[in-house]
Order: C-alpha cells, then sequence, then structure tokens
C-alpha cells in the first residue's frame, strides 16, 4: 500500500498504476521547475537590487575594444560609487554598469571613448545603476568632447588606457573608523585597474585585503597602529610598495607609481605594448620622511587571470 500523493512502486501493475504514476511523475516534475524558475527570478531580482556584483564580470582591460552606447549625468561634487573624495578637476570621469564595474574593480582605471565628435579620455569614477552591459554613463563635460548634448544618448567605442600617464604617485586614504583593529584602505591614482592589495605593519608577513563595493580594501582584525607597508599590485602585474600611516581620511601621497619607465620592466613572456613613461615628482617635505618606495615590474599589457565568461 503507499501513502496518499506517493508515487507507487515500480514493481506494481503495470495496467492499473502506469498512467497514474506517469501523470503524478509529470505533476511533480511541473511543481519542481515552477519552484526553480520562481527561485531563480527571486534571486536575479534581489541581486539586481541588491546591487550584487554579476557572477561574470571584469572592468576593461588590455586592447580590446567594445562597442556600446553613452549618456550623460552629473555627478555634483561626490566622488562616486569609489569613493574618491572628489570628481578629477577636469570633470571627465564615466560610470559603469555593474558587470564592468565589477564590484569597484575598475575604480581608478581609465578609458577612451570615441563618439560622433571625437574621442575623450575618462576615469572610472561611479557605477552606473541602470546601465546594461555597453552602456555607459559620461560626465556632462565628457559627453559635450564627443557629442552634442541634445542628442542624449549616441553610439560609441571605449577601450581601457594600460599605463596611462599620471601626475604623481600612488595615493592612500585610511577610511572613517579605521584602526589598529580594523584596516580599511583606498589606494589611487594607480592608472591600471587593480588586482590586489597587500598590506602589513611593523613586523609580520603581507596580509592579502578584501575590496569592498566602496573601493576600499579591508583587513578584518587590523594590523596593528601602524605604520605600514602597502603593496599593490594591478591586473598586467605591475607591483609597487609603499609605506602609508594611520590616519584617517587624509590623503597620503607617495612616490610609487605601477606605470613606471621602460628600464623598470622585467621581461614578460608576453609581447605587449610599451608601457607610456611617467614622470615621478620629487617627494613632498611632508614625503620627505618616508621610506623608499619600489616598484617591480612583472607583466605586460596582457591582463592576468582574466575571466572567460
Amino acid at each position: 500500500m503507499t501513502a496518499p500523493d506517493t508515487v507507487p512502486e515500480d514493481d506494481a501493475p503495470a495496467s492499473n498504476n502506469g498512467p497514474q504514476r506517469s501523470g503524478r511523475r509529470v505533476r511533480h516534475w511541473l511543481a519542481g521547475a515552477g519552484v526553480t524558475v520562481l527561485a531563480a527570478v527571486l534571486g536575479i531580482t534581489l541581486a539586481v537590487r541588491g546591487g550584487a556584483t554579476p557572477a561574470c564580470a571584469a572592468p576593461p582591460t588590455g586592447n580590446a575594444v567594445h562597442k556600446g552606447k553613452a549618456s550623460y549625468y552629473d555627478a555634483g561634487r561626490s566622488g562616486g560609487t569609489c569613493s574618491f573624495p572628489g570628481p578629477p578637476a577636469d570633470r571627465l570621469y564615466v560610470a559603469l554598469g555593474a558587470s564592468e564595474y565589477s564590484g569597484a574593480a575598475a575604480c581608478g582605471s581609465y578609458l577612451d571613448v570615441s563618439g560622433p565628435k571625437g574621442t575623450v579620455r575618462v576615469l572610472v569614477m561611479d557605477q552606473c545603476g541602470g546601465c546594461s552591459p555597453g552602456k555607459i554613463d559620461l560626465s556632462e563635460e565628457a559627453f559635450a568632447k564627443i557629442a552634442d548634448r541634445a542628442q542624449g544618448i549616441v553610439p560609441v567605442t571605449y577601450r581601457a588606457v594600460v599605463n596611462p600617464p599620471l601626475d604623481g604617485g600612488l595615493t592612500f586614504r585610511m577610511k572613517r573608523g579605521a584602526s589598529q583593529y580594523w584596516f580599511a584602505v583606498q589606494v589611487g591614482n594607480h592608472g591600471n585597474p587593480l588586482r590586489s592589495v597587500e598590506a602589513k605593519g611593523p613586523s609580520g608577513a603581507f596580509r592579502k585585503t578584501t575590496r569592498q563595493q566602496d573601493n576600499y580594501w579591508t583587513v578584518e582584525g587590523g594590523l596593528g597602529p601602524g605604520p605600514y607597508s602597502v603593496k599593490v599590485t594591478d591586473v598586467y602585474g605591475r607591483q609597487a610598495t609603499a609605506t602609508i600611516r594611520m590616519v584617517a581620511k587624509q590623503v597620503q601621497r607617495s612616490t610609487a607609481t605601477l606605470a613606471g619607465p621602460d628600464s623598470a620592466r622585467t621581461p614578460s613572456s608576453s609581447p605587449s605594448a610599451p608601457p607610456t613613461p611617467a614622470a615621478t615628482p620629487s617627494p613632498t617635505p611632508a614625503e620627505s620622511g618616508a621610506p623608499t618606495t619600489t616598484v617591480e615590474a612583472l607583466a605586460g599589457a596582457a591582463p592576468l587571470h582574466s575571466p572567460r565568461c
């Protein structure tokens, strides 16, 4: 005897139970499929509403050219989702959709965007919540350089800028609330997208930090009172190390750069475009007592560990 709503065993007479068993199996399968579809829809909806990073996401890198559309907006005095102190002085910036923003992985990198009227170089500073893949949101000033603002939305192509020339070296900013018990730092003026940030206190080995959606790199439990050595690695394998202090919200400048001259590069096994030389300024009086920074180039223009979607 079978319990109510239970499929009989296979050894039951086919002539009596076959059609009924088949119908029940179909109903059970349809019910299971319905639950699966509903769960998938709810999962996608929650991910979109919650701003979750798509499973297959990566910032623009290398020499790939992307086709899409561009609109424009005004971030005002905000530094965007990347939590920068403010927009760049020239106000040439861009917001990317969730897949290319990639959980803040694109923050601080640069794109060359080409439209009907020309090309403009922009800093990735923000996430565009309503942008689908290929759609970007330029600042008003940047949009005006490639199209007439009356057009609203225009077709564009864009590509990453590998080793862009920068004014000065890496910058660092400790987050409000950071302490010897909770390490949280933002890295700026790096040019290429960052792959990892490691840090250590006066003693001990480097520890990996975790990148947050707001573009801060954190270590739960902290690294002590400092000073800290911070090792920065970009997606092309270039590394730079600098020393910083525990000073919340103050921009700390260094002479370390990820886009050093050709003489600072080590041989690479893969062909790549030569990096653009970047001048390294002399330390300011406030930096004169800081330990010497180091730069090491590990790879060329082909990004390391690129996701395959």
